[in-house]
């Protein structure tokens, strides 16, 4: 999805809250990647709703990414981890036991969800772009107040001089 030149997607309504609550989801589920109706279920309680998360996951690459088929999302910071966490087991396999795994063993592996700190450090980071984002915009619109000033002077010099 395409945004406009100089539009940060940060300035689109409520658009903060829901990158927080992403990341939060998906960095802490049991699976690392699923598709848009399900991340859709797990944030909000509503598959319905999968079109705006799709939106939210395409316009935010810096935190989200959409693997090659266009049907799965995934947090581009927990796709760096092995897919080592047995999600019936829940917990991680030790190199031991994923080298013992057979390859036509059918067994739900995942990466490891993150921790406190992560998921922290990626909420802060995502607080800080909107606080950047919104400083550029008032920063395009510093004209606005020297123009409006600027037309009320020629408004009451017109209106003194009549």
């Amino acid at each position: 999805m395409k945004r406009k030149k100089g539009k940060s997607p940060y300035l689109t309504g409520h658009r903060l809250a829901d990158v927080l609550a992403a990341i939060q989801c998906l960095g802490t589920y049991k699976q690392y990647k699923r598709d848009f109706a399900s991340w859709s279920d797990r944030i909000c309680g509503d598959k319905a709703k999968a079109d705006h998360w799709k939106a939210v996951f395409e316009q935010h690459p810096e935190f989200f990414r959409i693997d090659s088929t266009k049907t799965k999302v995934s947090l581009v910071w927990r796709r760096q981890y092995p897919k080592r966490y047995d999600v019936k087991l829940g917990r991680v396999l030790t190199a031991e036991e994923y080298a013992a795994l057979s390859s036509d063993e059918t067994r739900p592996l995942s990466r490891v969800a993150l921790g406190s700190d992560d998921i922290q450090a990626l909420l802060r980071t995502a607080i800080d772009l909107h606080a950047r984002a919104l400083e550029h915009e008032r920063e395009r619109r510093w004209w606005l107040p020297m123009a409006t000033a600027g037309a009320a002077l020629i408004g009451s010099l017109a209106g003194s001089a009549f």
